[in-house]
Parts: C-alpha cells; structure tokens; sequence
C-alpha cells in the first residue's frame, strides 16, 4: 500500500489509501463513518473501480442489505433490480461533473408499494488532484413521487371532466348522446366502453325478456384499435343485450352504485360466466359498471372496460366514472324526455293522418308525409279526406303552427270538429267559417292554416277555400305544366275574424289535383311566390300514378325542407270504378 493521501469528502479532510498503481482505493472507515453514519440520507462511497467501500445505515435500510453485502461489490451485484447507473456513475468519474437522477424500482427491502423511488445525487472524489472514487447520497422520494403521480391523476380528471359536457350531449338525440359518451371515455378512461339503456315506453316494441333476466338496448359500443371490431360480438349498438341478476350490470342498476366486477369470484351464472371467459379471450381483465340515472330515475348504466398492459382501475376511478355518468345523464336524460314527446307527437300523428274512411270509389287519391330532421320536433301538418252525398268528397290540407305534442293536439282538434262540420254538407267558405269559430270557442290557443276543396264530378267543378293556407295546383291530363290557382286567402282560423270566400275552379275527370303544406316549398332567404311558382313545373309521370307523382315531388323539393311535409294528390277516376276494401 502506498502512502495515505488527504482529500475532502463534504468539507471535512479525510485520509485516504492508495493501491500500488498510486490511485487511491479507500477512505479512513473511521471518519466516514463519523462523518455519516447519523445521516438521515443514505450514503455511500466507491473507488474508482465503482465497488462499495462505505454504506452508512440509511443506506443499509434502504437496500435492505448490510454494509457488508455491499463493500468490495459493484452497484449492479448488490441491485441487480435498478439497472442502467453504471453509464452514469462511469460519466460522473470521467468529467467529474456531478449529477443528479430519479431512480425507480425495488431493492432488498420490503416495501408495500409496487415501484419505489428515489433521488440519487453523485459527485466525484478527487486526491491530490486525481480521482479517487464516487460519493453517492439518495433519498427516498417514493411518498413524493405517488403524490405527484395522484396530483397529475387529479388534474387529468378534472380536465377529463371539465370536458365531458361540451363533447357529450351536442343534440337532442338518444343514441348520438351515448355514442359521445362512449368516444369520450376511449381511450381516454378505459378501453373498451359499453352505453346499455333501457327501451323507450313509446313506439318500440320489447319481447320480455326471461325470469331474472335485465334486458337493456345497447345504445353504443366503442373499443380501441382491434378492440372495437372485437368487442362487437357482445351485441351491435341497437340490439337488445340481456344480463343475469349477478352481472355487474344488473347489480349495478339495482343498487344504484358503481361496481368493480370482480371477474374471478365464484359462484356465476352461466350466461354471465360465458361473457367473462369470451371477454378474457380479448385480452380484457376487469370492468367497471357506473349507472346512468337523471332526476333519480335510471336510464342505463356505462360499462368501462380496461384491458391487459393497461393500469388497473384505482380506488378514485369509480368516483371519476361516476361524475362522468351524471353528467353524461344529463344529456341522456334531455334526450331521452326529448324522444319521448317527438315519439308521441308521431304516433298521434301517424295515427290521426290515416284515412278513417275509404274515400268514393270515383276517387283515386294518394298521400305522403315526411317529417323533417329528427332534430326538428313533429309539426301540426294533418290531411284529411272526407266523403260527401252525390258522389262529391272533401279533401282537406291543414298546418297547425308550432311543433311538438301540444302541436299534434290541437291538430287532432281541428281534424276532429272539422269531419262534424263536413257532414253538414256546407261550401268550404262556411266550413271555415264555422270551424274558426268553433276553436275560438273551445280553447285551441293554437291558430292554423287550412285549404278545403270539395270535388264535384258530375259538375267538373272544384269549390276552394282557404285560411291562409297555400293555393292549390292542378295538373290537367297531357298538359306541359301544372296551374297553381290563386283562390281567395282569410286569416288563419283560430283568429276568430272570419271573412272566407268559395272560389270555383274547372277540374274535370282526370285532372290532379294538389295540395301542400309550407314545408315542401318554404325556403329561408327565399320569397315564398318565388317558391311556389316552382311547382308550375309540375306533371303527371309517364306511369300516371298518383304514387309516382308524390314521390318525384318529395325527391325535387323535400331535400332541403326545414319542416314537416304533407301532401296529397287527387282525381276522380275514369272508367268504371274501382273497389278498394275498406281501410283498416
């Protein structure tokens, strides 16, 4: 051994050892461990040659060794976990900068936590000039870094949330609302998503489902990557799903709380059974199951699934998801009150626009109604054929202003006192006049527009009148275009200022005649004559049927309609007529 060679080690003087080729090996044990043995920090010395030559006990409790498995040993012998510090101890030696890193992983010690941390500070030591080794001084940081990882976890939920209820709930449609919410949570919040809603009371017709057995309709279904083809075997958005009583679904509605399924306990059914091993088969590994529920009333339930190589779900993560599911409810819940109405208001509709009557058998007429965008609430647009003595029938075209429910009421109102005033056998004019009283008397807050046309074939003749309603067009036999007649326009009835007038127009066998409603040709930024005056173009399709002629009208003109659309077409027939079976 050489002769012993002062250097400093944190301010104090300490001797230290040379080996044969000069370079000093260790230091005085004595005064490094005076030095740092009470060090809070864990400490450790190494040669130039990396190998341990003092481990203070901070150090030793940390690694979960003794000083004695580390003197004379390399870092990667003594850890062979924390890989990747030789390369930077080596740099340390060479330019003697100090650094300064993060190391994660586990050392010897036991350790509830999974991955633990710390902060490791190198400098280099130096004698007489020369380097004679490494001090290296860590501390724990495993407490600081998960509370840095739960803090970034927070801040990433809350901007999760923050978001949700301007990407979830754009439009007032059901199934687009839970199609958002299901791209919203993948990848997002989970890798695979489910949206299971209850089937709407109006206008769907449910087969029930077995003893035991919740069925729900499966709104959206979203996966990532692969996953979204995958998953699909677990039922297509729109088809009906059924789920046991101890599904996490089931169980989740029925408690009105989040469930964690815990996929290996015991005891399953089989139909859920089934769906864990397929869903295994995936790659899946856990699921949670949030309910959907607005103005307490469940509507669904919100099923995240996260698959293998992905974080398992923490404790805060039902809490997040159910955040996410109250005010993804919201929407759902606008929606689904939405579908609600706009189901009634059609099925009222639908009804109250067939034909309670076959029309005369000279009669041939043809009608169509289509609604505008689902976006847009059902109007009060109604048609209605009546028939009268001497072979005559009155055709009716009305449009109650407003939209929804309240709208389709008042438009059964008016079709209904309309039918009792028709079987007095009055001209239009006095119809009109007689039903604008009649709705100022019973309470319609509603006014209308309405055109009355009464057909008389023996007399070739048709008696119009209108309530601020559009004029008719009558499209002749051979004729190159259509006449859109001018009749004598009152005010909407429901206004109760009467002033309507009867205006006789030729129409002979054969000749159509047509009625509308404003939303086949009303256009924003567009005059309304300028629209009308299109229908001029109007003519009979080379088959002649009245079918084929409302169907190439719908095509030219209802594309762009910002409104419900009714129309009818009409002739009285030539030949010998023709029976139909009475309607219904």
């Amino acid at each position: 051994m050489g002769t012993p060679e002062p250097t400093t080690v944190g301010g104090w003087l300490v001797q230290a050892e040379a080996c044969d080729d000069g370079m000093p090996t260790s230091f005085d044990p004595g005064t490094i461990a005076a030095l740092f043995d009470g060090n809070p920090a864990g400490v450790a010395v190494l040669d130039h040659h990396l190998r341990y030559t003092y481990v203070n006990p901070a150090l030793e409790r940390l690694n979960g060794l003794p000083a004695s498995s580390h003197i004379g040993r390399v870092f990667a012998e003594v850890l062979p976990d924390l890989s990747g510090q030789a390369a930077v101890l080596r740099a340390v030696l060479a330019d003697g900068k100090p650094r300064e890193e993060t190391v994660g992983g586990q050392t010897w010690a036991l350790s509830p936590d999974d991955e633990r941390f710390w902060r490791a500070t190198y400098h280099r030591l130096e004698a007489g000039g020369a380097a004679c080794g490494l001090m290296a001084i860590i501390v724990e940081i495993t407490d600081i870094a998960r509370q840095r990882a739960e803090l970034e976890q927070a801040r990433g939920h809350v901007t999760l949330l923050s978001t949700a209820a301007a990407r979830i709930g754009t439009t007032l449609d059901l199934d687009t609302t839970c199609r958002e919410l299901a791209a919203f949570v993948v990848p997002a919040f989970a890798d695979v998503a489910a949206v299971d809603v209850f089937p709407p009371d109006v206008g769907h017709a449910v087969r029930r489902p077995d003893p035991g057995v919740l069925r729900l309709r499966r709104a959206a279904l979203r996966g990532v990557g692969v996953l979204d083809e995958q998953v699909q075997r677990f039922g297509h958005p729109g088809e009906y799903v059924d789920f046991a009583a101890d599904s996490a679904v089931a169980r989740c509605l029925a408690d009105n709380q989040p469930v964690l399924d815990d996929w290996a306990a015991p005891g399953r059914s089989a139909l859920t059974a089934e769906r864990i091993t397929a869903s295994r088969a995936l790659g899946l590994r856990e699921a949670l199951v949030v309910p959907l529920t607005a103005r307490g009333n469940p509507i669904g339930a919100l099923s995240l699934v996260r698959a293998e190589g992905s974080p398992a779900f923490t404790d805060q993560d039902p809490a997040v998801a159910r955040e996410i599911a109250v005010r993804a409810a919201v929407g759902l819940d606008h929606a689904r009150r939405y579908d609600h109405e706009h189901s009634i208001a059609r099925e009222l509709q639908r009804s109250l626009l067939s034909e309670p009557y076959g029309p005369h058998p000279h009669v041939e007429v043809a009608t169509r109604y289509l609604p505008a965008d689902r976006d847009v609430l059902v109007g009060g647009d109604w048609f209605d054929v009546v028939p009268l003595r001497d072979g005559r029938h009155l055709k009716a075209m009305g449009d109650v202003m407003g939209h929804g429910v309240e709208a389709a009421v008042a438009m059964s109102h008016y079709r209904s006192m309309l039918r009792v005033l028709a079987s007095e056998d009055l001209p239009p004019h006095q119809i009109l006049e007689r039903l604008d009283s009649m709705v100022e008397r019973s309470g319609v807050d509603r006014a209308a527009t309405c055109l009355l046309a009464v057909v008389d074939r023996f007399a070739g003749a048709c008696e119009v009148a209108s309530a601020g309603h559009l004029p008719p067009v009558f499209i002749d036999p051979g004729a190159a275009g259509a006449r859109i007649v001018t009749v004598p326009v009152g005010p909407p009835l429901g206004a109760g200022f009467g002033g309507y007038a009867t205006a006789s127009v030729p129409c002979g066998p054969g000749t159509v005649l047509f009625m509308y409603t404003d939303g086949l040709v009303e256009r924003r930024g567009e005059d309304i004559d300028v629209s009308v005056r299109r229908l001029s173009s109007l003519t009979l399709p080379l088959s002649g049927r009245l079918d084929d002629l409302l169907d190439e009208v719908l095509d030219r003109f209802g594309e762009e309609a910002e409104d419900d659309i009714a129309v009818l077409a009409s002739r009285i027939r030539e030949g010998p007529p023709v029976l139909r079976p009475p309607l219904g």
